[in-house]
């Protein structure tokens, strides 16, 4: 009867854990928590006006949400860590800026993965790609570490 279960379990499927991709553990501890967020067409350019990003392990998930809100617009995401590594994390989710001149002063809505890379020296993860899919300019969506 033990033979039988033990092939039986190597034969059925395994549920993956939802858990991101981590290669690098010091990197996945600064991810983790609560965050500033920018969009440099919102406020004055500093973290005085910056919005609030939480990262939270959460049931084998890590999701990520917040926004940044101005009288210029706002930006918001909402969805889930997906891989760590040294100098970058992975983001699936839901992403939607608006900011006044842009897009017609339209929201944009874009949904996907995207990749948030920290060059050497910076003190934030800059979202990538950086081109806005609505119109011909460029977001920087910031996430700052702790």
């Amino acid at each position: 009867m033990r033979v039988v279960l033990a092939i039986l379990a190597l034969a059925l499927p395994t549920v993956a854990a939802a858990d991101p991709i981590i290669t690098d553990q010091a990197a996945a501890k600064q991810v983790l928590g609560k965050h500033a967020l920018t969009l440099q067409w919102l406020g004055f350019g500093d973290l005085g006006t910056a919005g609030t990003i939480n990262v939270l392990a959460k049931e084998g998930h890590w999701l990520l949400s917040g926004m940044q809100q101005a009288k210029e617009g706002f930006v918001t995401l909402d969805g889930e860590v997906v891989a760590v590594g040294k100098n970058s994390f992975d983001f699936q989710g839901n992403v939607v800026t608006r900011a006044d001149g842009n897009n017609n002063d339209q929201p944009c809505a874009r949904q996907g993965r995207y990749t948030f890379l920290r060059k050497p020296g910076k003190k934030y993860w800059r979202m990538q790609p950086i081109e806005n899919p609505c119109d011909p300019v460029v977001d920087y969506i910031d996430i700052y570490l702790r």
